[in-house]
């Protein structure tokens, strides 16, 4: 049988473009298949939407973003620890669960925190634990922050300026939450109950120390207490 070139060059295009066509189809079918997997090494996990809008990561302290609000990522070369970040609707982030812990030079360092944002802003409620050494605190705190929105890009310009001008900065940036309530255990080793004003000052403190002894003690704007409340007897 003689071999023909032609009608085996019209073979292979055939083949070749039925295989192209079958990729084409199978790459944009819709993904409703599930995976199963033992084991998956990872450094870092994003969850979007179907539009591509990011709802959520789980990254290594080494893979972990920077802050991203607006569409736009900003450094945050504070943050290093592993963890989940969470976004809104609109890919802002707005609260996320970290933690870490090492033996450093033979003292215990260890801490983890879970947070919920107010929406284009910083952590209104915070669960947390953190410890160093014999230094140990954990609680919940509830927060206040400003009405404006946080402006995203200023904060990344304020690590730019000269250490006298960041306060200033970050006002103008809306930065700057004020904590309301405090509730857990303290450093002192006494569990506590702190109850704040509108600007971060202690007015009301439910105290009951290690040894058990408990108080109440209202606080005046002046920072000073007013008067004390103990058990009788």
């Amino acid at each position: 049988m003689r071999f023909d070139a032609g009608r085996a060059l019209v073979i292979y295009a055939g083949a070749l473009t039925a295989a192209v066509i079958w990729v084409g189809l199978g790459a944009s079918a819709p993904a409703h298949r599930n995976a199963r997997f033992a084991t998956i090494d990872v450094g870092r996990i994003n969850v979007r939407e179907p539009d591509g809008t990011l709802r959520m990561t789980i990254a290594s302290a080494a893979q972990a973003p920077g802050f991203i609000g607006g569409g736009e990522e900003y450094p945050r070369p504070d943050r290093r620890m592993a963890g989940m970040l969470f976004f809104n609707d609109e890919g802002t982030e707005n609260g996320g669960l970290i933690f870490a812990g090492k033996d450093h030079d033979g003292k215990a360092v260890s801490g983890g925190s879970l947070t919920f944002d107010r929406y284009n802003q910083d952590q209104v409620v915070q669960l947390f634990g953190f410890e160093d050494g014999q230094e140990r605190s954990a609680g919940i705190k509830v927060n206040d922050q400003p009405e404006g929105r946080l402006d995203f890009a200023a904060v990344d310009r304020v690590r730019t300026l000269p250490d006298n001008e960041q306060d200033a900065a970050y006002s103008a940036a809306n930065v700057g939450g004020t904590q309301r309530l405090f509730a857990g255990r303290a450093s002192d080793k006494s569990s506590q109950l702190v109850l704040r004003d509108g600007a971060g000052r202690k007015r009301l403190v439910l105290r009951v120390a290690e040894d058990g002894a408990a108080s109440i003690e209202f606080v005046g704007a002046d920072g000073k207490v007013q008067r004390t409340v103990r058990p009788t007897g």
